[in-house]
């Protein structure tokens, strides 16, 4: 399968609008977070960067926080990467910062007991990582656990690393994989045969479970706020953001 389109103009994707219009959401079968994780298991989810975790995944972390099963975060890299020339945001001060918006942000999600395991891989060069990416998330996976992760052809470089080398580790233990499209939403179309929509669930977020993950995403004011010493707009615009807003996430089971 092609991956979709890299590109860093944030204005050159599919609206939100277009996605609505649609209506194929509603023909997805419904995910059920109880029968996905089993009790004995360990939802493992594996985050490209910080603020990933909750814009494709929160809502499904908040599920099975209230399920009481066991939860773990690999978190690959520390978002050191995304203001380029900045002299506010530099990747020293983002190194420290990011980590710490994730953990406000599981507060905000009530998801009191993820094991959270930083691996402080390059930002934008997780690629180059791959294979000891997979080692290291094969270290935390046991056959009953299922792995939580970016799907593997994102449109964009770091989640598709990610989603290899966690299929790869799924493959080395036995372990379940899940993959998200994140920004695949913006990178793609409805009418984008490269989705693997046969494999596509929705997972419906109830009001308490949509307001957490609304508050979570908050969180991450780094990627929400503009830059003045670049004069830069937020990484995350309100365009952007209303994929990952929706009353609902996609995975790819």
């Amino acid at each position: 399968m092609d991956a979709l389109k890299h590109s860093d103009n944030a204005g050159d994707g599919t609206p939100e609008s277009i996605w609505q219009a649609w209506g194929g959401f509603d023909a997805l079968p419904e995910l059920r977070p109880d029968t996905l994780v089993p009790l004995h298991g360990k939802a493992v989810f594996v985050a490209p960067h910080p603020d990933d975790e909750v814009l494709g995944m929160g809502g499904l972390m908040v599920q099975l926080a209230r399920l009481q099963r066991k939860l773990a975060l690999v978190a690959v890299t520390d978002g050191d990467a995304s203001h380029p020339d900045s002299s506010a945001w530099t990747p020293e001060r983002l190194r420290e910062q990011r980590p710490v918006e994730t953990r406000e942000a599981l507060q905000r999600l009530r998801a009191f007991n993820v094991e959270v395991s930083r691996l402080h891989i390059a930002d934008g060069k997780v690629r180059q990582s791959e294979h000891a990416l997979r080692d290291e998330i094969a270290r935390h996976l046991s056959p009953d656990d299922v792995v939580i992760t970016t799907w593997r052809f994102d449109g964009h470089p770091d989640h598709e690393a990610t989603g290899r080398a966690a299929a790869a580790a799924c493959v080395d233990t036995g372990s379940t994989l899940v993959e998200v499209p994140i920004w695949a939403w913006h990178r793609s179309s409805p009418a984008d045969t490269r989705v693997p929509w046969g494999r596509a669930r929705r997972l419906t977020l109830d009001s308490s479970t949509y307001a957490r993950k609304r508050h979570a995403v908050q969180a991450f004011s780094t990627q929400l706020e503009g830059d003045a010493s670049t004069g830069r707009n937020a990484v995350l615009s309100a365009e952007m953001l209303a994929h990952w807003l929706r009353p609902f996430e996609v995975f790819l089971v």
